[in-house]
């Protein structure tokens, strides 16, 4: 008898276009594909693993079925297939929540970044191999960051981001510690119980890095300002880590600094890097961290 043949349908989400559902004979897997010129090398398969074996057991995450390196001489990319998770994706659910429901989902977020912020790591960088031994990011500084990135930008307003940049450098140095940083943690990039509101799956660990235990709440709290999610992902947060949620708050906007820079600096490309180059242009201009220029 002829085994059906296997369907790769495009998962939605993300701009990268790579992550595909494969099915065959009623069996689901999820597909990533690493086309060569991954920023990362052709090692960038091999990371991914190692990073979602490092937190299996501590977060909900697919379990890796298959790995393989590009092989650019064949015109191969690499690949990670790992087991599909339930649940829908977080950014679909958080729309039609009422003021509960807001609580119940933003207290699993933020107990999510807060086991993300208590896995230990030496100190700051991105991952180069599959042992997650750890390379050095280009800039130490988030001046410096604002400096060599934002080269479109007037000479003002890159000088009065780079005052808000000094200013928020100075809050995320009270905090040494260094962590494993998932770098995408938003409702996007989970999977959540459409009743529980608990998240069942993070997914996209593409850009994990050894960071700031602040990181990932910033990218949190980046776009999703409602009062009453804010407040439930700092008391979860909080509530495992400690430290005051209002100051708190300010080292998480300290901190999301970092990649709105980088983001901006790729202004027109995407809607999320528009997004982000109106929001930092706001921050600069009122030299105001919390600095919101959109409506609602």
């Amino acid at each position: 008898m002829t085994e059906p043949a296997p369907t790769l349908t495009p998962l939605a989400g993300g701009h990268s276009g790579r992550t595909f559902l494969g099915e065959v004979a009623g069996d689901r897997a999820v597909v990533r594909l690493y086309p060569p010129g991954d920023p990362r090398g052709p090692v960038a398969p091999e990371v991914d693993q190692a990073v979602l074996h490092l937190v299996r057991g501590l977060l909900p995450v697919p379990e890796v079925l298959d790995v393989r390196r590009e092989q650019a001489e064949h015109g191969q990319p690499g690949l990670l297939v790992t087991s599909w998770m339930p649940g829908e994706r977080g950014d679909l659910v958080l729309p039609g929540l009422d003021d509960a429901g807001l609580r119940r989902l933003g207290a699993s977020m933020g107990r999510t970044a807060a086991v993300l912020a208590g896995i230990p790591m030496l100190r700051p960088g991105p991952f180069v191999d599959a042992e997650l031994r750890l390379g050095t990011f280009p800039e130490a500084d988030l001046a410096a960051w604002v400096e060599s990135r934002l080269t479109t930008w007037s000479g003002i307003d890159r000088a009065r981001l780079a005052a808000v940049a000094d200013r928020a450098q100075g809050l995320l140095d009270l905090e040494r510690r260094a962590c494993l940083v998932h770098s995408d943690l938003n409702p996007k990039n989970v999977l959540v119980g459409p009743t529980s509101l608990e998240v069942s799956a993070v997914l996209d660990w593409e850009f994990a890095h050894a960071g700031h235990p602040w990181t990932d709440l910033g990218n949190l709290l980046r776009f999703e300002r409602h009062p009453t999610y804010v407040d439930a992902i700092l008391e979860a947060w909080t509530a495992r880590h400690g430290r005051r949620a209002d100051l708190l708050l300010d080292g998480a906007r300290a901190a999301d600094l970092w990649a709105l820079v980088d983001l901006a600096a790729r202004a027109g490309e995407n809607p999320v890097a528009d997004r982000a180059d109106e929001l930092l242009r706001a921050v600069a201009g009122t030299g105001d961290l919390h600095a919101w220029p959109f409506a609602g």
